[in-house]
């Protein structure tokens, strides 16, 4: 299948339900709205990064978790939960420990969460706005201490049937009639919130 022909047949097929639901004519990618293809997956998280930041850039939002419309804000938002470190079923994942890797983008979650984080801190020309010093880094605001996180990073058994927030541990020994699991005082180190 020649690519460019299936990126026109998609392209018109947008630009009629667009013009459709708006009662208007014309192209739907004019100006600087074009679509672009994604050789790898560094092109991929740096598409991912630039689209999760518009809030900021815009000053429609302050933080990461405060941009409505964002794939990072529902990230964050399932990492927050009880759950533990369980990712959307509709979002493609990004890397987890055990986890089969054809199966999802090959950066650790945390990682991109920094990503955007640092990139959200930088002044960039002709953009209004930015995560301003006063914001406190992304792993501190999802209450994840560094230096235990990098503990976990260099030595893959401080957890073993299962990796989360100590509720979220507790929850899981509950569940499996056990009284504890391994690695719920690793979890209160690296998880302190």
């Amino acid at each position: 299948m020649d690519i460019s022909w299936f990126m026109r047949c998609l392209n018109e097929y947008l630009a009629r339900l667009a013009n459709k639901e708006d009662e208007c004519k014309g192209r739907f990618w004019e100006g600087r709205y074009k679509s672009q293809a994604l050789l790898d997956e560094a092109a991929l998280l740096t598409c991912m990064a630039y689209v999760d930041l518009n809030p900021i850039r815009a000053k429609i939002a302050a933080t990461l978790e405060t941009s409505e419309h964002t794939s990072i804000k529902e990230r964050i938002e399932s990492y927050d939960s009880a759950n533990g470190k369980k990712q959307k079923a509709h979002l493609k994942p990004l890397k987890a420990q055990g986890q089969n890797p054809e199966q999802a983008i090959p950066y650790p979650l945390s990682s991109y969460f920094e990503l955007v984080d640092w990139s959200g801190r930088i002044i960039r020309k002709g953009k209004r706005g930015r995560i301003t010093d006063d914001v406190s880094p992304i792993l501190e605001r999802l209450g994840i201490a560094p230096n235990e996180w990098l503990l976990t990073m260099r030595w893959h058994n401080r957890f073993h049937r299962a990796v989360g927030k100590l509720a979220s541990l507790k929850a899981y020994a509950e569940s499996t009639g056990k009284c504890w699991v391994h690695g719920m005082s690793v979890s209160s180190a690296l998880y302190p919130a």
